[in-house]
């Protein structure tokens, strides 16, 4: 029988690798969509490129924001004992 903790744990990476991911796809969605264009062009917001305000500032504190959420909703507190209590074992 395999041991809950594992699968627990392999779900959590899952999930850390998820958002990894949407990290990245903001950052890269708006430091190369909105910055691939003209400098000349650019808007600012607080004295920044509005692609680095985007993809920098304003998605670190969504990130930071999504990962508390997740950790919240998803992960679970797991015993690194050996001995299982009976909320990880499902028993």
């Amino acid at each position: 029988m395999k041991d809950q903790r594992f699968i627990i744990a392999h779900r959590e990476a899952l999930i850390g690798i998820g958002l990894v991911i949407i990290n990245f796809l903001i950052w890269f969605g708006f430091a190369y969509g909105l910055g691939s264009g003209d400098p000349a062009s650019y808007t600012y917001i607080l004295g920044f490129p509005a692609w680095f305000f985007y993809s920098c500032m304003a998605g670190t504190i969504f990130m930071i924001f999504l990962i508390w959420l997740v950790i919240k909703l998803f992960f679970k507190e797991v015993p690194f004992d050996e001995e299982v209590d009976d909320e990880c074992t499902g028993k």
